[in-house]
């Protein structure tokens, strides 16, 4: 027999999570999801200086090429639309 998932409504869950405690109990990992962040492939031709000045900034930070595009498409998007950084 599975065993049965303990419930709380969902103001005890976010006083619990505000507070710092452990709230893994009451959450399915199996279902659980991000939404708006599903991915989806997308395939851009950039010329090689291009290529070479993200890896170098890549390899500066400590991160990878796809990482530093991601980052600095967000950041400009956001500008775009007037939302704070960081938001």
């Amino acid at each position: 027999m599975a065993k049965k998932k303990a419930t709380i409504t969902a103001e005890e869950l976010d006083r619990r999570f505000d507070e710092g405690e452990d709230i893994s109990a009451y959450l399915d990992w199996e279902t659980a999801s991000r939404p708006g962040l599903d991915q989806r492939r997308v395939n851009v031709d950039l010329p090689t200086w291009m290529i070479d000045s993200l890896d170098l900034e890549a390899r500066r930070v400590g991160v990878s090429r796809q990482s530093v595009v991601k980052l600095w498409l967000a950041e400009r998007l956001k500008a775009e639309q007037g939302v704070a950084p960081g938001s």
